[in-house]
């Protein structure tokens, strides 16, 4: 049986970049919430509010907020940090073994003899690399991963189970893709011999003439995929190649489970898309944008640079630099929120309304 991965009390800070006291040689194997942590794991108490949990589990060390008395706390050794959240990030690093993919190629992949393999990869069970694809150093491949016909693939590169790169796709060093995503499917592209109802009612806002039959021709996409580096893609990710140009996804832009980017979409750097969210052809994002889970850009638009867009958010126009945006269709937050204030006051409003207007009908009456 494997033996547990033992990190000190000193790693852990070091990796923090964080201040520590007490015996720093004491290992752990992992992280805990404080009221169910064995002797063997390091408590996550980042807040005096979950202090007293350390009493009721067996932590022997802790991560700490700043200021805090870890000897009071029936401490023996403690991290202090000042911004819980990233502390997380440096600590899960630490303990993440990453998957388990054996060093080298594994003896059922199936791999194009002019495919080039970098110094250092290791390559899954039933992966499939095809023609002319270059893999770069130190890439780890899952299995059941495929890689079609002339794909680049930068240095460091870890592609999950299951994962589907497209042709000709170019993706950057340090590429992290989750189970099942698809980078380079065709893009959802259709056409009619005849002006579709769907173009009359951009033109008309509404307004439709006969409504005729129509059939719908393919538009094949000829372009391809085009990611940066450090740029990581969530699990059922699905990226579809351009038509002519290259669908294109900037360095350090993540993108959560379910997302979809459409064809010849354009995504700026250090993006942050989060789940469910949809953007549809030839919209073009900025830089720092920030999408909550489930929402939608519509094609041939522009989102500025740090646009924050809420949860369910639909940005159907363009949208300025640095603007928060929340509802459908989206407005500015503020101007949102009171929105709905005064729909909940409708119910009130009309009862008034319904009272002034008895009142002026029994004046009138009078006269």
């Amino acid at each position: 049986m494997t033996q547990p991965h033992r990190v000190t009390v000193a790693a852990i800070a070091e990796a923090l970049g964080a201040r520590a006291e007490g015996d720093l040689t004491i290992a752990v194997t992992s992280a805990s919430e404080p009221s169910a942590a064995g002797a063997d794991q390091i408590a996550l108490a980042m807040d005096p509010k979950y202090a007293p949990g350390l009493a009721q589990g067996q932590a022997r060390a802790a991560v700490l907020w700043e200021g805090a008395d870890w000897q009071a706390l029936g401490l023996q050794a403690a991290v202090f940090v000042a911004r819980p959240r990233l502390a997380m990030a440096g600590l899960t690093r630490a303990f993440d073994p990453g998957p388990m993919i054996a060093p080298g190629i594994h003896a059922s992949a199936v791999i194009d003899p002019s495919a080039q393999i970098g110094a250092g990869a290791a390559i899954g069970p039933f992966v499939v690399i095809g023609a002319g694809v270059s893999i770069g150093a130190n890439a780890r491949i899952a299995a059941h991963a495929s890689i079609a016909e002339g794909a680049r693939i930068g240095e460091d590169a870890l592609i999950l189970q299951g994962a589907r790169i497209g042709a000709r796709v170019r993706i950057g060093d340090r590429f992290i893709c989750q189970p099942g995503a698809v980078i380079g499917s065709d893009g959802f592209s259709f056409v009619t011999p005849e002006k579709s109802g769907v173009e009359e009612i951009r033109e008309t806002l509404g307004q439709r003439d006969a409504i005729r039959q129509q059939s719908w021709t393919r538009i094949h996409s000829l372009g391809t995929v085009e990611i940066g580096d450090d740029v990581e893609i969530g699990a059922n990710a699905a990226i579809d190649r351009g038509t002519v140009k290259a669908t294109k996804i900037g360095r350090g832009t993540k993108l959560d489970n379910l997302v979809h980017v459409g064809h010849n979409v354009e995504v700026g750097q250090d993006c942050l898309l989060c789940g469910q969210v949809g953007i549809a052809g030839s919209a073009r994002i900025g830089n720092r944008v920030v999408l909550g889970g489930q929402c939608g850009v519509s094609d041939n638009i522009f989102v500025g640079d740090d646009v924050i867009g809420g949860g369910a958010t639909k940005i159907f126009t363009n949208a300025p630099a640095g603007r928060v945006l929340l509802g459908s269709p989206a407005l500015k937050m503020e101007t949102h929120v009171e929105a709905w204030k005064n729909i909940r006051r409708l119910g009130r409003l009309f009862t008034q309304v319904a009272e002034l207007k008895e009142a002026v009908t029994r004046l009138s009456q009078k006269d």
